[in-house]
């Protein structure tokens, strides 16, 4: 027998779980599944997580700092304690995702979905049939062309560890990587990331990249740079990773190798051809809309539609958003992705939001581009923290703020506010007009306008 849902949602983060309550919520009889616990990659095994561990990272790094400056105790990680405190955070979120879910009328199925047609799903033995069908089910690290690939642990299996071992290799220049090694390194870890291209962290903008990069190699973070992974190699216990780098082969020795090669979206097994549904290794194909291109019973949102959107959390609540409306209301609301910030949680932390340095020049526009080194404002000075810059781009006509780019200690909570500018399409003056609370890193804006 089959059951007849109105929407049926694939997928449980945060875009998933937005939709299902909403949509119950608004009488819709609603189905959600997932083949993992409920909640996501972000609060399970991504940003949230991580956002403890980096945390501990920088409390250590910064009491580092201050040395001879007021502070004389050494503070170190217990990593053990450490993985603890993190699953005391993440251990609740799948029964209490499920029970939220069951509360507000929402059918609950684990396992894993296949389409059977155009409007039917099968989970195991049970056959549901959705007049609507999102597809929510996020992403996976992409496979790397490397031999041996079967060695990389993953970053939700690094944040599992009960014991961090001596030498992490990292394989890609991306945000786990970064983030991951540097704490890794402040944890006591020999560390190496090993980047394919001439610059980590594409999307950010380069200089800061390339100082973030001679700031972690300061702290004993080994990047390198123009060196293409080809081999992992298992010994004893221990792991070589075999490299070209320069048309040489080069080859480092660690415990552990991570995969930070980038992620896609987690499609495999849903059989879309069997519900005539068009995707890219991007995504879903959708319209502006969200909704399929190909099968008009089916959104997607997140990490497994083919959007403009970054793979990012907040993305994943916009498109969330545009979906739910749309299935209410009809075809209507697009998500708007202007301004939507993003950040690195290394140490110091990487921020942008809005456009780049490239993407204003080849605009056509008429812009101001201006980088500072703000490292001696007194917000960085007082703690010892060597290592901050900004660059803002801005519309010379209007003086709108078009860009922001940040890297430092407080970049994670400045970002926000140039989002804000953006998003809500504010002037260089507006901002200096706004009174600020003294001494603290937001006060520091006029001066970097």
């Amino acid at each position: 027998m089959t059951e007849q849902y109105d929407v049926i949602i694939l997928g449980v983060g945060p875009s998933g779980s937005d939709i299902a309550g909403k949509m119950s919520k608004a009488g819709w009889k609603t189905a959600v599944v997932d083949s993992r616990g409920y909640g996501g990659t972000c609060p399970l095994r991504g940003c949230n997580p991580k956002k403890v561990l980096a945390s501990a990272a920088e409390l250590v790094a910064r009491q580092e700092r201050m040395q001879g400056s007021g502070l004389e105790s050494d503070s170190r990680i217990s990593w053990k304690k450490l993985i603890d405190f993190k699953r005391s955070f993440t251990d609740p979120v799948p029964e209490a995702t499920e029970k939220s879910l069951q509360k507000a009328g929402v059918d609950t199925y684990h396992g894993e979905a296949r389409f059977t047609g155009k409007q039917e799903v099968q989970v195991g033995n049970d056959a549901l049939r959705g007049e609507k069908i999102v597809i929510a089910t996020g992403a996976n690290p992409v496979s790397l062309p490397i031999e041996g690939e079967e060695y990389l642990t993953y970053s939700d299996e690094f944040m599992e560890l009960d014991e961090l071992p001596k030498r992490v290799i990292f394989v890609g220049g991306g945000y786990i990587s970064f983030e991951f090694a540097h704490i890794a390194a402040r944890a006591g870890s020999e560390v190496h990331i090993i980047q394919r291209g001439n610059q980590p962290l594409k999307a950010f903008d380069e200089d800061l990249v390339n100082q973030l990069v001679e700031k972690s190699e300061q702290v004993g973070i080994h990047v390198h740079l123009n060196s293409s992974v080809k081999e992992i190699e298992k010994d004893a216990g221990s792991y070589k990773v075999t490299a070209d780098r320069n048309d040489e082969e080069v080859s480092w020795n660690g415990d552990l190798v991570v995969h930070g090669g980038g992620r896609a979206p987690e499609l495999d097994g849903l059989q879309l051809e069997q519900a005539n549904i068009s995707y890219e290794k991007s995504g879903v194909t959708v319209n502006e809309y969200m909704q399929s291109v190909s099968n008009p019973a089916v959104y997607a949102s997140g990490d497994a539609a083919d959007s403009p959107g970054s793979p990012l959390t907040p993305v994943a609540h916009l498109e969330a958003e545009a979906v739910t409306e749309n299935l209410l209301n009809g075809n209507g609301k697009q998500p708007n992705y202007t301004g939507v910030p993003s950040v690195v949680f290394s140490i110091p932390k990487l921020a942008l939001a809005g456009i780049t340095e490239e993407e204003a020049k080849e605009s056509g526009q008429n812009v101001d581009i201006n980088y500072q080194d703000i490292s001696s404002f007194f917000t960085y000075q007082h703690t010892n923290e060597d290592t901050a810059a900004v660059k803002i781009i801005t519309d010379k006509d209007t003086g709108q703020i078009l860009g922001a780019h940040l890297l430092g200690g407080e970049a994670d909570e400045l970002i926000n506010y140039f989002a804000m500018a953006i998003q809500l399409k504010l002037t260089k003056d507006d901002l200096k007009k706004v009174t600020y609370a003294f001494p603290t890193a937001v006060s520091d804006i006029p001066s970097m306008l």
